[in-house]
């Protein structure tokens, strides 16, 4: 199959009406802080088990089109010895895999950061290639303080980002491309849809100057959101406003779909943002849907707590929030849903 072909179908079947993306790509760091939190053992076997349970869920290819898996979970094997990319493609998901290798500070910007992860990329994404990956995702993030994100921090990350994508698709790989605007922080949603406006302008900017092919390219921004910190909270419908206004003005609509990061969010406000988005009375020119880790992920791994009685109710719960995601794909998610078993 060439490349063209290969990444056609691939984006033909992540983006289905009533589906998403999970990310389960965290990293060892990052999972062993959540692990910790409920007093489970963040071993190589317990994270694999966990991601078994995710990705072997009954039912899960009805919500869920795409997994994002770290580079531990792609070279992993289920309880019967099929690989765990194996047992995705074989549950109607389409596997994929994080390239990236973390952000750092950027010399001469502020404080602003870069992600680091391009050298050796392109043997690297043959290598995914032929152990299952279909499609890969980098992040970039914005931290918006005083001074950042700077002019620097903004060109740079863009130009990162489209190198990336380039790498991809000469790889047949459709790539995700993440830049996100972090929601930590006191500032006001006003700013955070300037600095994302800033952003998203540079990196389309970018993936033309690459040639990226946008039909085959995944967009995973940030929601328009005011702080953490900041006083007062959005509703879902400005927040549906304003992001899908920021979308239009900086994503040409040969993009075939936008796949949300939660960010912070509690799983409950992902999903009505999400919500409010598909059910605005308004032009959208691309499939609006969800990427999301913890906000699919929260229930679930409480629920499990590293026992493997719990598995049943920790799919439950995981099944639960992906159907309501599915739900507000499309528009069709009401609150009282949350009380349903």
């Amino acid at each position: 199959m060439d490349t063209f072909t290969a990444m056609q179908s691939t984006v033909a079947e992540i983006v289905r009406p009533g589906h998403g993306i999970l990310a389960a790509d965290e990293s060892i760091p990052t999972i062993t802080k959540r692990f910790n939190a409920l007093g489970i053992d963040s071993t190589e076997e317990n994270r694999r088990r966990y991601r078994e349970l995710l990705i072997g869920a009954p039912a899960v290819g009805d919500y869920i089109s795409g997994v994002i898996l770290f580079e531990e979970t792609l070279r992993q094997k289920a309880d019967d010895g099929t690989p765990l990319p194996e047992l995705a493609k074989r549950n109607g998901v389409v596997p994929g895999i994080k390239v990236d290798k973390g952000p750092v500070e950027m010399p001469n910007a502020c404080g602003d950061k870069v992600t680091q992860g391009l050298d050796g990329l392109a043997d690297r994404l043959h290598e995914y290639a032929a152990l299952g990956a279909r499609f890969a995702k980098w992040r970039n993030v914005y931290a918006i303080g005083p001074d950042t994100p700077t002019p620097l921090g903004i060109k740079v990350n863009a130009e990162t980002l489209a190198r990336y994508a380039a790498l991809c698709q000469n790889a047949g790989i459709v790539p995700i491309v993440e830049p996100e605007v972090l929601i930590d922080g006191d500032h006001t949603i006003e700013q955070c849809a300037e600095v994302s406006e800033q952003a998203f302008h540079a990196l389309f900017h970018a993936l033309h100057r690459h040639r990226v092919q946008l039909e085959f390219t995944i967009l995973k921004p940030n929601m328009v959101l005011p702080g953490k910190q900041y006083s007062r909270k959005a509703s879902p419908e400005e927040v549906a406003a304003r992001t899908v206004a920021i979308l239009k003005r900086t994503v040409p609509p040969a993009l075939p779909t936008i796949n949300f990061l939660s960010g912070g969010q509690t799983p409950e406000e992902a999903t009505a943002n999400l919500n409010a988005m598909n059910r605005l009375d308004t032009v959208r020119p691309w499939n609006l849907s969800f990427s999301y880790a913890r906000a699919l992920q929260e229930p679930a791994m409480a629920a499990w707590r590293g026992m493997p009685e719990n598995v049943h109710a920790a799919r439950d719960a995981f099944l639960k929030r992906a159907r309501l995601n599915a739900a507000a794909q499309q528009g069709q998610y009401e609150p009282i849903m949350e009380k349903e078993s």
